[in-house]
């Protein structure tokens, strides 16, 4: 499986929901600045949608927040369904490790451990 890493500053309010079998689900979205080009002009900013389970979602909400600074390892999933009779692909990025660069001002800095891998 290849995995890619990306950094970036998280883009929206975190937010975690439970699957019926009470697994932990976070959906970030995830500012990544291009860079400049040779001309010296922003090359823009890419936003990422990345999916964050079990354990690790749950301590994304309690230490992140939107604006921090993270380091994502993910793998990318592909799928499809179909919609009004018409098959819809989709391709998703599923974190297998989420690094805190940054964290919530309001809390204590956690040990290490809270960025170990999502067991899946």
């Amino acid at each position: 499986m290849n995995k890619a890493f990306f950094i970036g500053r998280i883009a929206n309010d975190i937010e975690v929901r439970y699957t019926p079998t009470q697994m932990a689900s976070l959906n970030l979205r995830i500012a990544i600045d291009r860079g400049k080009g040779k001309d010296g002009k922003d090359r823009g900013t890419d936003f990422p949608s990345i999916t964050v389970f079990g354990k690790q979602a749950e301590n994304c909400e309690r230490f992140l927040e939107k604006g921090k600074k993270v380091a994502i390892e993910a793998h990318i999933q592909t799928g499809s369904y179909i919609k009004d009779g018409k098959t819809i692909y989709t391709t998703d990025l599923i974190a297998d490790r989420v690094e805190f660069l940054e964290w919530k001002d309001k809390e204590p800095t956690p040990s290490a451990e809270l960025t170990a891998d999502i067991p899946f």
